[in-house]
């Protein structure tokens, strides 16, 4: 009995390890974006202050409105909060499949193949910054940043309902 408690664990810990390995690579995937996206801020020029005694200033109307950068840090730690849930949903839906519960959104055979599972969730953190962005770029900055964190809700709650089903025994 304790043996098989043991590798319970063993197993719970190399789910958590893989993962903590999904969240990273999905980071890593979208670093070269954040480099980029810094780039292209670094490079605009904004207007210079006008002195005070330079004259009457233009109307604040005419000013360019300067809004937030996309890639701030309030957006990554929401993007990187929906790297982890991705990669906790990962490892709870794996782990219900090893106690032998079937998936309900996705096909057992999905969810067994890792390296499609794996491309699934990357693909569905690269769904959500991309629907933050659309957000950002049309000036709904609230709604990009709900985005994020309905998607770590909903991840971490998916997860959390994984962890919690029972594992059906069979009758002896």
């Amino acid at each position: 009995m304790i043996d098989i408690e043991r590798m319970a664990i063993v197993q719970m810990r190399t789910q958590i390890q893989r993962a903590a390995c999904v969240a990273l690579l999905q980071l890593a995937a979208f670093s070269p974006l954040r480099a980029q996206e810094a780039a292209v801020s670094a490079s605009v020029n904004l207007p210079a202050e006008v002195s005070p005694q330079a004259g009457p200033t233009a109307p604040a109307a005419t000013s360019p409105k300067i809004t937030h950068r996309f890639w701030d840090i309030e957006n990554d730690l929401l993007f990187a909060g929906v790297a982890a849930g991705r990669g906790l949903d990962y490892a709870s839906t794996t782990n219900l499949r090893r106690r032998g519960i079937d998936e309900i959104f996705l096909t057992n055979s999905i969810v067994d193949n890792h390296p499609l599972f794996i491309g699934i969730e990357a693909a569905g953190t690269a769904a959500s910054i991309g629907v933050s962005y659309l957000f950002h770029a049309t000036g709904h900055h609230q709604l990009e940043r709900w985005t994020s964190a309905v998607h770590i809700g909903v991840a971490v709650g998916g997860a959390a309902r994984n962890y919690a089903l029972k594992t059906p025994h069979p009758h002896s």
